[in-house]
């Protein structure tokens, strides 16, 4: 655990991957869009502190020793979650699977939670794998990517009949906590599949699932937090927020913290890296000594309290997940400031 000015933080990284970009994973004929997609997420790794950039070849395909010294013992993480994503369009073993993260999770017991995946497009096959994965691997949440390719098809959307059917059966097998990237696109992917509209109808619809929209919509911030306030179960992945923004985009950073923390509230708000992309450690320090600017232009947005950041660093992934937390770590009740009582309570599972 992290340890500053003699309070102790549970980290729980909540979006993390361990992929496989290099070439000879790249599926012949759809070499640009591997290179391409692999190099937009190098791009985006250059807006954290230049003295944490990788080389390419590194970036596409980092080891196992990498990650565990990355993640645990230089990053403070104490329990991480794979998030999968296929892209077997363009990579012939996948990007970034479900089996490859798990296979690593069963070396490091209790380290690691293996989430899958599912892509509504796959029909009755897909929801074989789904049933298969969860349990083999136990699986307690999805992670979807409703703008990746398809066999022909380049997204789909939450609320389309198809996903519907998935979201069932996951919700059948047990399924608690739904990832969803919307934010930023990655080439060659089209942004306007990224869009938050779908979240609204599949959150009201599915009230039994916890929707954690990873990147909190990014560009798309007011939209996310307009919906994101009026559903109970819709929670904000501060992943892509800490780790593009916190270092290269100091004011919207605070910006778009100080809506989060107004309309969403510091129990639904769940801190993810975004490994390999950034690396834990200097977010997570970050964001344990950083406080809302006093400019004027930020007066009306909430201060971070202690209590807000170990929230969101680790104890609101750990409820939504049902991780034990260290005595040292836990807070007394009532502390903080919840955006809305009910919203606390869904959170905590009462």
């Amino acid at each position: 655990m992290y340890e500053k000015n003699g309070e102790k933080y549970f980290i729980v990284d909540s979006h993390m991957h361990y992929w496989n970009a290099a070439p000879d994973n790249w599926v012949p004929g759809a070499e640009q869009y591997a290179k391409g997609w692999i190099e937009c997420f190098h791009a985006y790794q250059s807006l954290g502190p230049k003295e944490t950039h990788w080389p390419i070849d590194h970036f596409q395909k980092y080891s196992e020793d990498d990650l565990m010294k990355d993640v645990f013992e230089d990053g403070h993480v104490d329990v991480a979650i794979f998030q999968p994503t296929d892209l077997k369009e363009w990579y012939k073993e996948g990007f970034n699977t479900t089996e490859r993260n798990a296979a690593l999770g069963e070396k490091h017991p209790g380290m690691f939670i293996a989430n899958t995946r599912f892509d509504p497009r796959d029909s009755d096959a897909g929801l074989e794998d789904l049933r298969r994965n969860v349990e083999r691997y136990g699986s307690k949440g999805v992670k979807l990517y409703t703008a990746e390719w398809n066999n022909g098809s380049r997204g789909y959307k939450l609320s389309d009949p198809a996903a519907y059917r998935f979201l069932e059966k996951a919700q059948e097998l047990g399924i608690k906590n739904v990832h969803v990237h919307k934010g930023p696109t990655i080439w060659p992917l089209d942004k306007d599949a990224f869009d938050v509209s779908d979240v609204d109808h599949a959150a009201t619809d599915f009230q039994g699932l916890n929707f954690i929209i990873e990147h909190v919509g990014l560009p798309r911030i007011d939209d996310f937090c307009y919906m994101a306030t009026q559903e109970p179960n819709v929670y904000a992945g501060l992943s892509v927020v800490t780790g593009a923004l916190m270092h290269a985009r100091p004011k919207f950073f605070a910006r778009v913290m100080g809506e989060l923390l107004f309309w969403v509230g510091e129990d639904k708000m769940t801190f993810g890296s975004d490994y390999g992309i950034w690396e834990p450690k200097w977010q997570v320090e970050g964001l344990v000594d950083w406080q809302m600017p006093d400019d004027e232009q930020f007066a009306d947005y909430q201060k971070l309290t202690t209590a807000t950041k170990k929230k969101i660093l680790g104890l609101n992934a750990a409820r939504l997940y049902d991780i034990k937390v260290p005595d040292e770590c836990q807070l007394p009740a009532g502390a903080g400031t919840p955006a809305a009582k009910d919203d606390a309570q869904l959170v905590t599972g009462q």
